[in-house]
């Protein structure tokens, strides 16, 4: 008998009042909610204290199965042992309808079906919050789970194939996370539809990393009260060639997160509520057929976040193809957060003349080809003027132009209130003489008055 089951014993004996045992009067139902707290072995483990407790873990709403736990004697079980726990309990379960159940199946490798079994049972007793992590390839149930219209959160970390039908809807799914997963069109759908969607009437979060969107038809994402919208993927990893597209209708959406090559084109319908935007695009500069149209893609996906409040924008080797991608901006009327990394000297003061109410300017790995020239003909951004309160630099190499750069900011930002200088890492082992750049930095010309000029390392120190 392990610790806990002991411990269970003894405080079953304690509540007896004379000849009364209080906890076997409790119903099996509330017993089964209670062992529903523990991990699902260890609940099953109770059985042991008396003939009452034999059965009642069977009323277990809550699953919790993991092969990597350890077993009274300390060690994990086999894995012939873990597959005969979990089809054991499954068989004996008495609850017909289960609440939640997370499968951890990190430490051996299992036959598709057996998983496959073990999800369509748990998918069959309409359960409301499913999750499961397993790293080896399997078949999984599709129909069954398009089918479970019980779901509220659904959390898939697993390499696994999902057929999408035609048209599929879960009515009371809340939260969706899939990371490995590949999308395909199931046979109906791919001959008699040009579109498949997907509704999900009162999901609030959707995330997907590292999936794989190999759908025939664009696939529409029906999601009317959605939130939080965050997506990784990198079609350029995939030997597969994808024209078709991701369609989002979300009129409520409020944060979106994009990390991609953008291979494969999203579509933001209705989003003008988007306030929190964080865009990450990573190409392969051995696809030189994607580069032609990178510039307008990048665009596009712009556009259709420019109500934004806060950006992030993250381009990798992407101005070094496609340099015009900042050349027709849309204005970001409300933006007034902006983090920006691998900028050109045109792009920024583009961007900064789109930006008129910009608060806070952050500058990741500084900022290349800008000359005297590009700054003395420019005009002053209106953020410069009106609302530009905080600059800062990140990855400062103490290069001419990032001089040039920080004197036109001090010189035009008429309410900055605080410039931060974090130099590179390698200026600590550089014979460059920092307390002369700093001392050059203090001399420029400032427009605001009350503006603060500070300096670290990228470390923070």
């Amino acid at each position: 008998m392990d610790s806990n089951a002991a411990t269970m014993h003894g405080t079953t004996k304690q509540l007896k009042y004379g000849a009364k045992d209080i906890i076997s009067q409790i119903h099996d139902s509330i017993l089964g909610h209670i062992l529903s707290f523990l991990p699902t072995m260890e609940a099953v483990q109770t059985s042991v204290l008396s003939t009452r407790w034999i059965d009642v873990w069977t009323s277990i709403t809550n699953l919790k199965l993991n092969d990597g736990v350890l077993i009274c004697s300390g060690k994990k079980m086999q894995k012939e042992q873990y597959e005969y726990f979990v089809n054991t309990m499954l068989l004996h379960l008495a609850n017909l309808s289960i609440q939640s159940f997370s499968l951890c199946l990190t430490c051996f490798h299992y036959e598709s079906s057996q998983v496959s079994a073990w999800i369509s049972s748990i998918l069959e007793r309409g359960v409301q919050r499913l999750e499961i992590q397993y790293a080896n390839k399997i078949f999984f149930p599709s129909h069954t789970l398009f089918s479970c219209n019980s779901l509220v959160q659904l959390v898939l970390q697993m390499r696994c194939t999902l057929s999408v039908p035609i048209f599929a809807c879960l009515p009371n799914l809340q939260t969706l996370g899939l990371s490995g997963i590949k999308l395909v069109s199931d046979h109906e759908s791919s001959t008699y539809s040009k579109d498949l969607v997907l509704s999900f009437p009162i999901l609030k979060v959707f995330e997907a990393k590292g999936c794989e969107w190999s759908t025939k038809q664009n696939l529409c994402i029906q999601v009317p009260l959605l939130e939080r919208f965050s997506i990784a993927m990198w079609n350029s990893l995939s030997n597969e060639s994808c024209k078709s597209s991701i369609k989002i209708f979300s009129p409520h959406l409020t944060d979106f997160s994009y990390k991609g090559d953008l291979e494969q084109e999203i579509i933001l319908l209705n989003t003008l509520s988007i306030r929190t935007a964080s865009v990450v695009i990573v190409i392969d500069e051995d696809r030189k057929e994607s580069m032609r149209r990178l510039g307008f893609q990048v665009h596009k996906l712009l556009t259709q976040i420019c109500e934004v409040e806060q950006l992030k924008l993250l381009l990798y080797k992407v101005l070094v193809h496609a340099a015009d991608i900042f050349t027709h901006l849309p204005v970001f009327g409300k933006l007034t957060y902006l983090q920006l990394n691998e900028v050109t000297g045109e792009a920024l003061l583009n961007l900064l003349h789109n930006s008129p109410m910009l608060n806070t300017l952050i500058l990741q790995n500084g900022v290349f080809d800008l000359n005297e020239d590009m700054l003395t003909s420019a005009s002053v951004p209106q953020c410069f003027l009106s609302s530009l309160k905080v600059f800062q630099f990140k990855g400062f190499n103490v290069h001419e132009h990032e001089l040039l750069l920080a004197k036109f900011v001090m010189a035009n930002a008429t309410v900055l209130e605080r410039m931060t200088l974090s130099t590179a890492f390698w200026l600590q082992y550089s014979d460059i003489d920092m307390e002369k750049v700093k001392e050059q930095i203090l001399s420029f010309p400032k427009r605001s008055s009350f503006v603060m000029i500070e300096f670290s390392h990228v470390n923070g120190s």
